[in-house]
């Protein structure tokens, strides 16, 4: 047994206050027409899933259209479809490189319900000469499509990959700054012509870098004068807590370990503090292993408690808002928009995840809350994780994420039943009196490795049932209810779920 004291108020803890629609996604430019359509032939799957997420949280989630291939496309006035991309093996198997866009490629900002976005602008280039007329032209087009759902502008993705490709050896943070300036300038100039009610709210996500130790540096970028005409919003970084192709990388050692998760957000966070606190720090684009993630991990149950995990560690530590990066055919994409001949449409195990997170901060549009770190001793800490919410500084919600590694099949390999019994862990948690009962609601599947068969507090959010919306299955056990005696409240934990005790 786990026995944990956790203070009922938050005035003498440090806890992180999470933006609204802190569940928020990253979508690759060239797979956005997929996950939302067009005008005559809207994604409703997706906007169902949005909503879903929605309802638990009070605001739907920002999308945020972008990744490497908002850098590849170029603009095509005569194109008569919204996309159309050529894949190069050598260069990527996941997307397509070679990337022109249309006039309808804006109609799918149009076709959901009461979301904000961001769109990313060309800067990178990809070499083609046509980059800054492409600028020129989608600037008025993205306003006008967007209007009131605009959220903030990106201009560039990762600009610490450009050197010595798509700008020169000796491109650095001074060149950079001075590069994004003459970009956004242009930006503002041409909305104050197609769209000038915009420049009220005017502002970006930026400087989106991939990572803290690659060619550029975030704060001195910052000290270079990005923000010079204070119009970053929002201080954007990407993360991703290893590589796809990287050699050892496992469920347990790599995504189901919480220390792994603590010290990565942690130089985050440490970065953060010391550019700039009065903007909001987000990550703009982040998921589990970069390239698209690996089959038997991120798509399984255990990429989705690693995401709960990440979430809540991220908004403890003050990290506004989490965009989950997604594509199309990707294996950490939380759901599949269409059917292709890689993956079926559905709803992935990832989502699961964002379902629980979600569910545990709570409506924050009308209820902010405060997340706080459970620290948890001894030799557990690396495969387990707690969190507690407080509303008005009183304890609200506990979750318990244990990460402890089960497999639904022998030994992980998709072949033969595990019959070893799956061990259940029991939590004690001291939280004073006053409090008499809690109720359950737990995230569970049959393992680890499942990629299927999974429910948060008996709930199923899979395509075939109901197009995406929640149906409650009658196999699962919903509305436990566990008794508070003298400020202690105890609960059994299996091995790879998540419970959360709502006081």
């Amino acid at each position: 047994m786990r026995h944990l004291v956790v203070s009922i108020t938050a005035d003498a803890i440090s806890a992180g206050a999470p933006f609204e629609g802190f569940v928020s996604f990253s979508i690759e430019l060239s797979s956005f027409p997929d996950y939302a359509g067009n005008l005559s032939s809207p994604n409703k799957y997706s906007d169902i899933l949005l909503d879903n997420i929605g309802a638990l949280q009070g605001t739907k989630p920002y999308i945020r259209v972008g990744g490497n291939t908002q850098d590849y496309a170029i603009y095509n006035a005569n194109l008569e479809v919204g996309l159309n991309g050529t894949i190069n093996p050598n260069r990527s198997t996941l997307y397509p490189t070679t990337i022109e866009i249309g006039p309808a490629f804006f109609e799918s900002y149009q076709t959901w319900t009461n979301v904000k976005f961001s769109h990313g602008f060309n800067m990178g280039g990809n070499k083609d000469p046509r980059v800054w007329d492409t600028l020129i032209q989608t600037v008025p087009l993205a306003c006008k499509a967007l209007g009131n759902k605009l959220h903030v502008w990106e201009y560039g993705n990762e600009p610490d990959y450009f050197a010595g490709g798509v700008r020169p050896s000796t491109y650095n943070e001074t060149t950079y700054v001075q590069d994004w300036l003459n970009g956004t300038r242009t930006i503002r100039t041409l909305l104050s012509k197609a769209c000038p009610d915009m420049l009220s709210s005017y502002g970006y996500m930026a400087p989106s870098l991939a990572g803290i130790n690659n060619h550029l540096k975030a704060p001195v970028i910052w000290a270079a004068g990005l923000n010079a005409e204070k119009v970053v919003r929002l201080d954007a970084s990407h993360h991703y807590i290893s590589d796809a192709r990287t050699l050892g990388v496992t469920l347990q050692g790599t995504l189901l370990n919480h220390n792994r998760t603590k010290h990565d957000v942690d130089l985050y966070a440490a970065q953060w503090s010391a550019i700039d606190p009065g903007v909001p720090a987000i990550f703009g684009e982040t998921n589990s292993l970069s390239n698209g993630g690996r089959p038997g991990l991120s798509n399984t149950f255990g990429a989705a408690l690693w995401g709960i995990d990440f979430n809540l560690y991220c908004a403890s530590a003050n990290v506004s808002r989490v965009h989950m990066q997604m594509g199309t055919n990707f294996n950490y994409q939380s759901w599949q928009p269409v059917d292709t001949s890689v993956t079926t449409k559905g709803t992935k195990a990832p989502y699961y995840g964002n379902i629980a997170v979600a569910a545990f901060l709570g409506n924050l549009k009308t209820t902010p809350v405060r997340i706080a770190n459970i620290v948890l001793g001894g030799g557990g800490a690396a495969t387990e994780a707690a969190y507690a919410a407080y509303v008005n500084n009183v304890l609200k919600r506990i979750m318990v994420v244990n990460m402890n590694e089960y497999n639904y099949t022998a030994n992980g390999t998709g072949r033969g039943l595990n019959i070893t019994p799956r061990p259940v862990r029991t939590y004690s948690f001291d939280v004073g009196t006053g409090v008499t009962k809690a109720t359950v609601q737990r995230l569970y599947a049959n393992g680890s490795d499942a990629i299927s068969g999974i429910t948060w507090d008996g709930w199923s959010y899979n395509y075939e049932l109901n197009g995406g919306r929640p149906v409650r299955l009658s196999n699962v056990t919903v509305g436990e209810l566990v008794v508070v005696t003298n400020g202690i409240v105890e609960v059994g934990v299996a091995d790879s779920s998540a419970v959360v005790l709502n006081f």
